[in-house]
């Protein structure tokens, strides 16, 4: 038995997708720089490619860059942003992907001002608090919160946060992430100017994404020796995950509400079972009325048991997650859930995280599982 229950960490590769590759690799093999006929060919996918996934988001096509990942356009967003924009301030919360937080730490230490916006319980931001740290200072300042929180799954108010940084004069950074390919996405009527997607996370490869990057912003090329990606990022493109990242964006859209309506009612059949077997003794982590679908955060009482839920699952054939994958070695735990609760020692959290081939059978065998496994806490 093999059930996968961590597609927020990563989805397994579409057979449509591994189709579109392996055709492009047995097609062709040019270098997309180059000036003859293999070169232009490259070149042509290349730019269809950009130009259909940008259509998706409502982009122009010069505002998508192709990258290696989510965590690489989070990191040319941040670095960029202080070195070619002038960025001297930077708002950002404390339960974000460690993709900012890491990069926000590294730079900043020394000569950016941070601050860190409120979150509630349910891991939503304050947005009234959010208006007064952008009020209270004249520095320029980028805001970077995510589309919706990849452990928790609560989902941020793009829109109202877009036009308090329109107001303010801000520029606002959103990784986009888990939310590409999940719900449709408008960049420009969102209000944001930099956003990020992985392709691995909707079925497509590994190693490959995009920057979307507003055509209002001038930035300079964090990797250098190339003229690639409008000159934004020297080095010959993947071709072979541009190409599986265009087709996972296309099938995504293409299946969009059908998909979302399936893996709502997995997510809610899992969490009727989990009310079912465990009563109030555990407790649903994240927003209750926005939330992004694919994910449910459960956190069960913490005792030397259920400490090692994770891997007794995993003896089980059951790949389930803590937290995120970013996180995976760490031992102070999730950040998230420290981010959030005031008494999160007292809990061991779970991410199970769905996709269109999770079936309503492996939920079941799932709560078997856990029914065995769960060591609830008794009243003395």
């Amino acid at each position: 038995m093999s059930i996968y229950l961590d597609s927020a960490a990563t989805t397994q590769l579409d057979p449509e997708v591994i189709k579109a590759m392996t055709d492009f690799m047995n097609d062709s093999f040019g270098n997309p720089s180059a000036t003859h006929s293999f070169g232009r060919k490259a070149k042509n996918k290349v730019e269809t490619c950009r130009r259909e996934i940008a259509a998706h988001f409502g982009a122009q096509p010069s505002e998508i860059i192709f990258t290696s990942c989510g965590t690489e356009s989070d990191n040319m967003t941040i670095r960029c942003a202080i070195d070619d924009l002038g960025v001297t301030r930077i708002i950002s919360s404390e339960i974000e992907h460690k993709a900012v937080l890491s990069t926000v730490k590294v730079l900043c230490a020394d000569k950016i001002q941070v601050d860190y916006v409120k979150v509630n319980e349910f891991g939503e931001v304050d947005l009234a608090h959010l208006e007064e740290l952008l009020a209270g200072s004249d520095k320029k300042t980028l805001v970077t919160l995510m589309h919706a929180n990849n452990e928790i799954g609560t989902i941020l108010p793009m829109k109202k946060v877009g036009d308090l940084c329109k107001t303010y004069k801000a520029y606002f950074h959103s990784d986009t992430v888990q939310t590409v390919g999940h719900f449709p996405l408008n960049f420009e009527e969102m209000g944001v100017h930099f956003t990020a997607c992985s392709a691995h996370k909707i079925h497509g490869p590994q190693g490959v994404g995009f920057l979307y990057l507003n055509k209002k912003i001038g930035l300079n090329s964090m990797l250098i020796g190339g003229g690639q990606e409008r000159g934004l990022r020297a080095g010959t493109e993947n071709m072979i995950g541009i190409t599986g990242l265009h087709k996972s964006i296309e099938l995504a859209y293409k299946t969009l509400d059908e998909d979302r309506a399936y893996i709502t009612e997995i997510r809610e059949y899992m969490k009727g079972k989990l009310i079912a077997q465990f009563g109030d003794q555990i407790r649903f982590n994240g927003s209750t009325t926005d939330y992004l679908y694919t994910v449910l955060s459960v956190s069960f009482p913490n005792n030397e048991n259920n400490a090692l839920l994770t891997f007794k699952l995993d003896m089980k054939g059951i790949a389930v997650s803590g937290g995120s994958a970013c996180n995976s070695g760490a031992s102070q735990g999730s950040h998230v859930i420290r981010g959030i609760y005031e008494n999160a020692s007292d809990y061991v959290p779970l991410r199970f995280s769905f996709s269109k081939h999770t079936s309503k059978q492996e939920i079941d065998t799932v709560m078997e599982a856990l029914t065995e496994l769960v060591e609830l806490n008794v009243p003395a």
